[in-house]
């Protein structure tokens, strides 16, 4: 039997060697180095009692430590917890319940007082990580000891409604994912792993993006290069970055500042968006000015990677899936192609299910399917375009109108760089479309020309009664357009 996750991970540092995996603070890691990090955080780990089905939370960055306390956390087989920055307190909270170990970088960032001083503790025993990396080296092999149905990591959603959601993931299952198998690379992301000679990060490599990305740089022999925080494009020039992964936000003001001060980018080759659509315009533009290099991604914190697709690609599409995916209409049966409907997928590293949400888990995995409560369809090439969300929706005089296919139908526009639309209340009809638009530089978009546009492709019920103009879209700490700020008045 294949060894468990992180095994894979192990190899990639070891066969690296005195290769160059990490540049860091002005100092250059091996990968043969970063191995040795690795084993003192598993020994620090094991010290303090980690083992199989414990729960360990990180509060890190994305320097190579940081790289090998993830690592480490995952050999002595925990229940990881990844905690990004700019939670409240009380989002924390709820991440560091069940925890027996907190490692942090972060002095003072973490206490273990539950709210109100009332007793007990709630972030269990919190290590810093320095103190954790003092451990002794053995010059060993890490012994994993990760169980194949055990609890790899809690993934949290953004907490865009509320509490973040945490999806668990197994370790059978982080096994079976393709970041560190070049084996299992489908094309689009084998295209990619061509281009991340040296792949920016930032953030917090506990973030299952960053991480997941990172892993496949390290696989396809790159160098992981930090900058935090990252100043774009300035970061990019300064690091001799060839790949970075940013949300569509983000991509939007590089182009900007780039149009407006021409920086030297002639080494960059891959931008990996995520997070949100990218209308077809903003990749037209990203094209013009920053050449072939954005590479759309599409998945869900409950899948991981859905689909990606390449700068070759047709702009809106989001390449061909990789993965087991079903359109479904209302009753569940598949559709033909061209049809819209909502996405089934089975990906090989999907969730398992919410942590202790039983009922949520049952409306959302079912029968080895995750109900991805998006909607699109699938061309005769077997592209994948999405077409909005299954409750992003507007419901006029009784009938409820999905907001997606207007928003894409305003964002087609000439004056409209981006469009987002929300239902707001109306006396006559319930509920009406109130329309949140980008415009493009030089334009000022007209609320009749955009209703004219909309009834006359869509019906009067779709046709925005109000329209607000924003210099940018607001954006929910993952970066995504936060549309329940602008549904109560930004």
């Amino acid at each position: 039997m294949a060894e468990q996750f992180p095994g894979g991970v192990l190899d990639i540092l070891e066969a690296a060697g005195g290769r160059p995996v990490f540049e860091h603070a002005g100092r250059t890691v091996t990968g043969a180095g970063l191995l040795g990090t690795v084993r003192r955080a598993a020994n620090g780990l094991r010290q303090h009692g980690a083992g199989p089905g414990d729960g360990v939370a990180l509060l890190l960055g994305a320097g190579p430590e940081a790289f090998a306390a993830v690592v480490a956390a995952h050999v002595t087989g925990a229940r990881v917890v990844g905690v990004r920055p700019g939670l409240t307190e009380r989002q924390r909270d709820h991440l560091l319940r069940d925890v027996r170990i907190t490692v942090t970088d972060r002095p003072g960032a973490i206490s273990t007082a539950p709210p109100g001083g009332t007793g007990g503790r709630r972030a269990g025993r919190v290590l810093a990580l320095d103190d954790l990396l003092s451990a002794p080296d053995d010059g060993t092999r890490p012994r994993v000891t990760a169980r194949p149905e055990d609890v790899a990591r809690l993934i949290h959603t953004s907490g865009s409604t509320g509490v973040p959601k945490a999806c668990a993931q197994t370790y059978a299952a982080m096994t079976a994912g393709w970041a560190h198998r070049p084996d299992a690379w489908p094309p689009a992301v084998r295209e990619l792993a061509g281009r991340l000679d040296r792949f920016l990060v930032s953030g917090t490599l506990a973030s299952q993006v960053m991480m997941e990305y990172g892993l496949l740089a390290l696989a396809a022999g790159g160098t992981l290069v930090t900058a935090d925080p990252p100043v774009f494009p300035d970061a990019l020039v300064r690091h001799r970055a060839t790949a970075c992964v940013m949300p569509v936000a983000r991509l939007v003001k590089l182009v900007a500042s780039v149009r407006e001060s021409p920086a030297d980018l002639g080494g960059l080759r891959a931008l990996m968006v995520s997070g949100s659509p990218l209308e077809p315009g903003r990749f037209r533009e990203a094209a013009e000015v920053l050449g072939p290099v954005v590479f759309h991604g599409y998945g869900q914190t409950e899948t991981g990677m859905i689909s990606m697709a390449t700068p070759e690609d047709p702009p809106g599409s989001l390449g061909v899936p990789p993965v087991e995916l079903e359109v479904r209409d209302a009753s569940g049966r598949p559709v033909p192609p061209g049809t819209d409907g909502e996405l089934f997928v089975r990906t090989p590293a999907q969730s398992c299910g919410y942590w202790r949400e039983p009922q949520l888990t049952a409306e959302v995995f079912t029968d080895g399917w995750v109900r991805t409560r998006d909607l699109g369809r699938l061309d005769g090439s077997g592209r994948l375009w999405l077409t909005g969300r299954t409750r992003d929706v507007v419901i006029v005089n009784a009938n409820v109108h999905y907001t997606g296919p207007v928003e894409r139908l305003l964002a087609g526009h000439p004056s409209v760089a981006e469009a987002y639309v929300v239902a707001v209340p109306d006396d006559s009809t319930g509920e009406a479309v109130h329309a949140f638009v980008v415009p493009t530089e030089g334009h000022t978009p007209e609320l009749a020309e955009l209703r004219a546009l909309a009834a006359a492709e869509l019906g009067e019920a779709c046709a925005p009664t109000r329209l607000t103009l924003l210099d940018e879209v607001p954006l929910t700490p993952a970066g995504k357009p936060d549309k329940r700020r602008l549904a109560a008045g930004g």
